[in-house]
């Protein structure tokens, strides 16, 4: 099975935008190979324009001249990453990644490039041309480089399919498709093509939809079709979207299991933004130490996938200590059946069973901005427990209770 628990890696939109390049994939792999594999995260993943060979900032800059092959298939900017010269694309990355242990991903667009519709250019493997599959009055409102595909035609699927076997010859692992999760019920047929092609590429891929807000009333085709799909638009590092992310989880937690995950997003830690600031590039996240505890502790409730989004050659003390809790992430590959015991303007407390039945894991978070006690009684949680660990801590304790700061977590471990 694809993703039989939650996927967990590193994604370069936050820190580096549109513009990241090998190197800097490179760099940040060699980290979470010595630092962060021990503990579950494996996915290093380029997110958007790698075919844009100008791109130095989160901005698009519209109708780019992009880089693609002669069947309309982007291609890598090799001034960008240099190792995809001479036709390589991806696959030296790739090998270089697997390598270190680690798994290889990649952003693409729903549709095609238009430049490759205008052209008329040959697809792979087939008898179509591009413009036949293209829809010229499907275009992404914030990224107009690609059009979308009619879904209708039979040229649709033979472009995805040229497309997932070119990724499954550069060894990707992982593909986050963008413009596409939120667009339903237009896009709704591309997402089974695009699945179809994934599946059918012959080599494990895992795929995940963006953005969002999905809507929950497709929550059991995005769970046929795709591996994850994003509850939300972009996360940021600003305590307005964590708090509002605690309804997103209430109602999305049901339809997390092997295979298919809601995603909540990246994880703004550390730092981020360094390609949109003057010297010295880049700031720290907004989220406060607290803030960050909760964000975790709420994603592995909830069992979101976890994909850091700060530059890890940066990370401080704090940072690798949030992401390296091993009792914390175990929540994560343990747990099923999560959800919320209570949420209040106050306070929030959840609940996962451990698959073992031998406990439970319960958190508590404080959305006041005031110290605040949050706790959890015996009868609110129909039995009594043996032993109670706090995880961030590692402290015994006599049961889930806590004097927690203003916007803070706290989350145990309850042995039966």
């Amino acid at each position: 099975m694809i993703a039989k628990t939650p996927p967990m890696g590193w994604n370069s939109w936050d820190c580096y935008g549109a513009s990241v390049t090998e190197a800097i994939v490179k760099q940040n792999a060699e980290f979470m190979a010595a630092r962060l594999k021990p503990f579950g995260w494996e996915y290093m993943v380029v997110d958007i324009e790698w075919y844009q060979p100008t791109a130095d900032s989160h901005e698009y800059r519209p109708f780019s001249d992009l880089v693609m092959d002669g069947f309309g298939r982007l291609m890598p900017a090799e001034n960008r990453f240099p190792s995809a010269a001479n036709g390589a694309g991806f696959k030296p990355l790739a090998d270089c990644l697997h390598g270190l242990g680690l798994k290889f991903g990649i952003h693409i667009m729903r549709g095609m490039p238009r430049m490759a519709a205008h052209r008329r250019l040959p697809i792979e493997g087939g008898e179509y041309t591009c413009d036949q599959a293209a829809d010229p009055n499907s275009i992404c409102a914030w990224n107009p480089d690609m059009y979308g595909l009619r879904a209708d035609h039979p040229a649709a699927q033979a472009y995805y399919d040229s497309l997932f076997r070119l990724y499954a010859s550069w060894g990707v692992d992982y593909v986050k498709c963008d413009d596409i999760a939120r667009e339903y019920p237009h896009c709704r047929r591309e997402i089974e093509i695009i699945s179809r092609a994934c599946r059918g590429c012959g080599r494990d891929i895992a795929l995940s939809l963006s953005p969002g807000p999905a809507p929950l009333e497709q929550a059991e085709h995005l769970k046929v079709h795709c591996n994850m799909w994003r509850i939300t638009d972009d996360f940021w590092d600003e305590w307005r979207l964590l708090r509002g992310m605690f309804e997103r989880a209430e109602k999305w937690c049901v339809h997390a299991g092997p295979g298919h995950w809601p995603d909540a997003d990246m994880l703004p830690v550390g730092a981020i933004r360094l390609c949109d600031e003057n010297p010295p590039r880049g700031k720290w996240t907004n989220f406060t130490e607290a803030e960050q505890r909760t964000m975790m502790t709420l994603w592995c409730m909830l069992r979101s996938p976890l994909m850091i989004g700060g530059e890890m050659t940066r990370f401080d003390g704090f940072t690798l200590d949030l992401l390296t809790n091993a009792a914390v992430l175990e929540i994560e590959k343990a747990s099923w059946c999560a959800h919320p015991l209570y949420t209040t303007d106050e306070a929030s407390a959840w609940i996962a069973p451990r698959t073992d039945g031998a406990g439970c894991y319960v958190a508590a978070f404080n959305l006041s901005d005031e110290p605040r006690r949050v706790a959890v009684t015996a009868d609110e949680l129909g039995r009594g427990w043996a032993r109670a660990t706090e995880l961030w801590t590692g402290a015994a304790a006599e049961g889930p209770s806590a004097l927690l700061a203003p916007h803070d977590a706290a989350a145990w471990l309850l042995e039966y």
